[in-house]
């Protein structure tokens, strides 16, 4: 059986490093690191989501602070809201929590957040600094600690073939960018494809974020590779992956759970893109 890469671990360790980095930079701004979440609705999974990011600040020393929004808001408001937001020089960053409900534009109020304060990092200039090679101030959070999983394996990237099963701006794309900058060789997949077991079956790493469950049986899987489930669906009441655990965790060499795998990453990177945006606006202070 494959060994398990426990994510829940890994994210404690990067949270402990981050509450140290946070105390300094704390010291040096002269105020505490400041997130602002801004939820849109009453959508159960994103309050949960919500939640935990608050209880993630609280565990590494940033004060959050979450604007809850009802459904009927009217997108002007959420885009006045975001511009105030840009121009509050005691926050550092700005996320708002997907998905927004029917009849907003998504892509624009992502895009009014301004670069330096995209924590979330799916502004354009940060996925476009990602698509040129080049090193974005923010990695989008699931992405990143996607690869610090896989990072935590010792398994080399470089020459392996990795699948990515998902094409999603969130994940599969950042995905598959930061594994070309590894020197993988990608191929990205999706729900559509039509010979989808026959391409996974290639991976020497398998990342599945197309969010349907057990759409990667464990036969898809080659015998060593490393697997991250980036999937979370609802079963019968249970918090299930993309990846037919029991079946893949037989075939790999390392898997990711769901829960505790991907899900505390994503958390532990946010608060680690934060603490970067309070030492951006550090290092523009006077020595």
């Amino acid at each position: 059986m494959g060994k398990i890469i426990d994510g829940k671990a890994i994210a404690s360790g990067i949270k402990e490093l981050v509450k140290q980095r946070a105390d300094q930079i704390t010291a040096k701004i002269g105020r505490p690191i400041k997130l602002v979440v801004v939820l849109v609705g009453d959508d159960p999974a994103s309050q949960v989501y919500v939640r935990n990011k608050e209880r993630a600040c609280e565990d590494v020393g940033i004060a959050s602070e979450v604007h809850r929004l009802p459904p009927s808001i009217k997108e002007e408001a959420l885009v006045d809201l975001i511009e105030r937001l840009n121009l509050d020089n005691s926050v550092d960053g700005i996320l708002v929590q997907s998905p927004l409900p029917k009849g907003f534009d998504e892509a624009k109020v992502l895009n009014l957040i301004k670069y330096e304060k995209d924590v979330d990092g799916f502004h354009p200039y940060n996925l476009g600094k990602l698509l040129r090679g080049e090193e974005p101030l923010f990695v989008a959070c699931t992405p990143a600690g996607v690869m610090e999983m896989l990072l935590s394996t010792g398994v080399e990237i470089k020459g392996k073939e990795a699948v990515v099963v998902g094409r999603s701006n969130i994940v599969g794309k950042p995905v598959a960018l930061l594994l070309l900058q590894q020197h993988a060789t990608v191929t990205i997949c999706h729900s559509r494809t039509t010979n989808l077991a026959e391409v996974v079956k290639r991976g020497d790493i398998v990342v599945a974020a197309v969010g349907k469950a057990g759409i990667i049986s464990g036969d898809m899987i080659k015998p060593g590779a490393v697997v991250i489930d980036v999937g979370t669906n609802k079963v019968n009441g249970k918090l299930v992956g993309d990846v037919d655990f029991a079946a893949a965790s037989q075939k790999a060499s390392y898997i990711s759970p769901v829960p505790g795998g991907v899900g505390p990453m994503t958390i532990a990177m946010l608060m680690k893109n934060t603490v970067r945006a309070a030492e951006l606006v550090a290092a523009k202070q006077p020595q």
